[in-house]
């Protein structure tokens, strides 16, 4: 996968903006924070999909449970 493709959702903005961009945040965060930023985007972004996941679930149960009671 190329650089390109990962950073599509920047959209118009080129490799000089990019590295412009990821610099300013090194400099406002500092080489020690960046890290533990990541990290706890990582959790975030793990919790999210952990609770979409339990609501699909909960939707599939249920329309599964509507089905079987109306079968009856």
């Amino acid at each position: 996968m190329g650089i390109n493709n990962i950073f599509l959702f920047l959209g118009g903005l080129g490799g000089t903006e990019i590295l412009l961009i990821l610099f300013v945040i090194l400099l406002l965060f500092g080489a020690k924070r960046i890290p533990e930023l990541a990290k706890g985007l990582g959790r975030g972004i793990r919790e999210f999909k952990d609770a979409t996941k339990e609501i699909k679930s909960d939707i599939e149960n249920s329309v599964k449970d509507d089905n079987h009671s109306a079968t009856k």
